[in-house]
């Protein structure tokens, strides 16, 4: 049977996804994709717990109004997310929530936030706030994503809840969904949607430059991005923090009036810790691969990170 041979989540999972209003089909192809979806969602969850398993809430915790913006932002889309899948759990359309989760995991998460955040979780200071508000965004986003899937992933929610929050409370159906009105902001959510659209035509320039054989990851690439007044204020309100959300190793910003954006390979070397291509790799003869923002995060103070 399909429950021997993939498991009762996968028929669960098939089930919620499934539009009931109409017929129900299934064979090996639907399958495939219902085993597919179920990937995605639990690599998401299993990058959640793995980036918070150093993290304690009661100690380690941001308050919100001190995250970092892109974090805040994160948090202002999951309560927005929230609303759409409480919206539909009312009038009980699970294949909805189902197909939006994956999108979700996949574009909102995967495709952005996670991998904005990986420079941060994997090169700050371990106690850094840079890292610590990171980390405290996805505590919370660990939480409400338990919540928003335990209805139809039911097993895989609570073994993941008991990994998440052993001696909390004894099972994930107990909780109610998160709070999260909190995080509500129109504002950040309009601003970094542009951001993102923006941040989708660099890597689309970044992959061509890349397929003509002229680049191999994105951090090896310099950008050179001019922007009409709207967008240039925009980007210009990253400051520093721009090359961290195109994970590019640098990123100029110039007015004009219309968007363009140019890539170049970076000339400079690479550090071998941050993998980000600087002019001031072996600037310590003492650590002559690292460059000065790894030495500084390393053996100093750490780098100072506003927006990502």
């Amino acid at each position: 049977s399909v429950s021997d041979k993939l498991g009762a989540e996968i028929v669960r999972l098939w089930v919620a996804s499934t539009d009931y209003s109409g017929d129900l089909n299934i064979d090996d192809k639907i399958l495939a994709r219902v085993v597919d979806a179920y990937r995605r969602i639990r690599n998401t969850l299993r990058f959640l717990l793995a980036n918070t398993s150093d993290f304690n809430a009661a100690t380690d915790a941001v308050p919100l109004d001190e995250l970092l913006e892109v974090d805040r932002y994160a948090l202002a889309r999951a309560a927005q997310f929230q609303a759409e899948v409480l919206a539909h759990y009312e009038v009980y359309e699970f294949h909805p929530v189902v197909a939006k989760l994956q999108v979700y995991c996949s574009e909102d998460l995967g495709s952005f936030y996670l991998d904005v955040l990986k420079d941060r979780l994997y090169t700050t200071a371990p106690k850094s706030l840079a890292r610590r508000s990171a980390q405290t965004a996805l505590w919370h986003l660990t939480h409400a994503m338990l919540r928003w899937m335990a209805p139809f992933l039911s097993f895989t929610a609570e073994e993941a809840w008991q990994v998440f929050a052993p001696g909390q409370s004894p099972s994930i159906f107990i909780e109610t969904f998160s709070e999260v009105d909190a995080w509500a902001d129109a504002d950040l959510l309009a601003k970094w949607g542009r951001i993102r659209e923006i941040r989708d035509l660099a890597n689309k320039q970044i992959e061509s430059v890349r397929a003509a054989g002229n680049l191999g990851s994105s951090l090896q690439a310099t950008l050179a991005i001019t922007a009409n007044a709207a967008d240039h204020a925009l980007l210009a309100s990253l400051g520093d923090g721009l090359k961290f959300v195109t994970i590019t190793s640098e990123a100029t910003l110039t007015a004009g009036d219309e968007l363009s954006i140019a890539v170049a390979p970076s000339s400079a070397a690479k550090c071998e810790r941050c993998w980000h291509y600087r002019d001031d790799v072996g600037h310590d003869p003492a650590h002559p691969t690292i460059c000065s923002r790894c030495t500084s995060n390393l053996h100093g103070d750490g780098e100072v990170r506003r927006v990502a």
